[in-house]
């Protein structure tokens, strides 16, 4: 086992595409860490540079305090599980397994124990002596990770190892790594674009976006307390609801206008102190499809919608529909109104955002259909609330807070 740890690793490819821009982070001994954002995001690349497959432009990685940034694959006692499971077809599950041992000159008989042990581990006692072709992509995974295991290396850095198996395969997958790791502690790394995955695997997780790094946290973390729109958008399935409001209010009072209507958030001072200083402003508010229940139309807070999609899970009902119209300032930003961390976010609210449809989740007994109106609700206390030009979370305590963008003329979106 092995403390991991990035210095401003940045990579810049030929012809001058950044994948990688100044990440810095530690993963602890025996921590499972999982990398996640959108393809391009850059985590294969990060992945690779830790594993020496792919030169580093800056920065330095340390393994226990070691920099072994120049150090070839081979000396940084590393295992790599690839996507596509890279197993050698013309040698059997066993041959695939111990290669390794072999290449180390591990004496015959410690080898073939040491196969034997993972093998029966994995459930691939029975298929030694086939060849990769004769196995399915569950059982060709499983080989990929026992021939990583049965060096038991310091690091694992696992590369989306399940995005080629089926949902149910998948699950159980998760289960057998989650298994695996808690036996084992192996430092790992895994990198995937699947915030599912993430969230069920995860000790902590990494969102990277553009090659930065947006937050990290525990899965709980992230998920309540997003530190920018992308990382609140990004986490969460379906995805976190977005509009930008106008905020107004007084004293211990705050309000923000959705489609026409003043609604008041509770006890919004008490969450988030610092969105007192978005009064008179705008802000943007994100709503999680659970945020919303079905209500009837005299309710003070109903928002009528009409459902241009639904779909039905069985156990919910997902409700697609148009944004609510906002009520909001326009204007000119003044260089002053951003947030000293803006830069760190290159994710900004943009007009479109307004128009994208919204999520809502409903029970099972809700009797739904395309075009037919219904009233929902929105659970205000569940409401986020992030800084309409950084992206940043509106910060928990007024002293964090700078001060937010001001219009010069109100208008009606």
């Amino acid at each position: 086992m092995a403390v991991v740890r990035l210095e401003h690793l940045t990579k810049v490819f030929p012809g001058g595409t950044t994948a990688v821009d100044d990440l810095s982070l530690t993963i602890a001994d025996g921590e499972f860490l999982v990398l996640v954002g959108p393809s391009g995001c850059g985590k294969s690349t990060v992945l690779r540079m830790i594993a020496g497959l792919e030169d580093v432009s800056a920065g330095e990685v340390f393994i226990d305090g070691d920099a072994v940034t120049g150090w070839p694959p081979k000396l940084r006692d590393i295992a790599m599980v690839f996507q596509n499971y890279a197993l050698y077809p013309h040698m059997t599950v066993q041959q695939n397994m111990g290669f390794a041992l072999k290449l180390r000159h591990v004496d015959k008989a410690e080898a073939q124990r040491k196969v034997n042990d993972t093998a029966a581990l994995l459930g691939l006692s029975a298929l030694l002596e086939r060849k990769p072709v004769a196995l399915s992509g569950g059982q060709r995974q499983r080989v990929a990770m026992g021939r990583a295991m049965v060096r038991q290396p310091r690091v694992f850095l696992l590369d989306e190892p399940l995005s080629n198996l089926d949902a149910k395969l998948r699950v159980s997958m998760r289960a057998e790594l989650a298994r695996l790791h808690q036996r084992y502690r192996i430092t790992t790394v895994y990198v995937t674009h699947d915030q599912v995955e993430a969230m069920t695997l995860g000790d902590r997780i990494a969102v990277l976006d553009r090659g930065r790094l947006q937050q990290i946290g525990t899965p709980d973390e992230l998920y309540r307390a997003p530190g920018n729109r992308f990382v609140a958008g990004f986490m969460g399935s379906p995805s976190m609801n977005f509009a930008t409001v106008a905020v107004g209010g007084t004293g211990d009072r705050v309000t923000v206008t959705l489609a026409g209507r003043e609604l008041a958030v509770p006890g919004a001072l008490l969450r988030r102190p610092g969105l007192a200083r978005y009064r008179g402003a705008t802000v943007v508010m994100g709503l999680r499809p659970a945020a919303f229940a079905v209500c009837g139309a005299g309710d003070e807070a109903a928002l009528p919608v009409v459902p241009l999609g639904v779909e039905s899970l069985g156990d919910e009902k997902h409700v697609l529909f148009e944004a609510p119209a906002c009520s909001g300032s326009t204007g000119s930003s003044r260089a002053d109104d951003v947030p000293s961390r803006a830069d760190d976010v290159p994710v900004t609210v943009d007009d479109a955002a307004a128009t994208e449809l919204w999520t809502a989740k409903v029970t099972q007994h809700v009797d739904l259909a395309i075009g037919r109106p219904l009233t929902l609700a929105p659970d205000l206390t569940e409401a986020y609330f992030f800084d309409p030009l950084s992206g940043l979370a509106v910060p928990e305590t007024p002293a964090e807070e700078a001060e937010p963008h001001r219009a010069e003329s109100a208008a009606v979106g």
